[in-house]
């Protein structure tokens, strides 16, 4: 993934976004106090996107996912 946001700098603003949007709630009171998705979760998203089992995810599939997930959200 580093490689493309090195080429493709604009897009670490909507990965961002997304990342913000889907971290744990109350993220705060357990370790590690990072703002990371549950495990659930996340294989839950993974399975919905890649199949079962999850496929390999492109980066550009990841910014595509991230850009629709933020105009979802400010489009209301």
């Amino acid at each position: 993934m580093w490689p493309y946001l090195v080429a493709h700098p604009g897009d670490l603003v909507p990965l961002l976004d997304a990342a913000w949007a889907l971290r744990r709630r109350a993220w705060w009171r357990r370790a590690p106090f990072v703002p990371v998705p549950d495990q659930l979760y996340w294989d839950f998203r993974l399975g919905t996107v890649g199949g079962s089992p999850p496929g390999e995810l492109t980066p550009l599939s990841v910014v595509q996912a991230a850009r629709w997930s933020r105009a979802q959200r400010t489009s209301r």
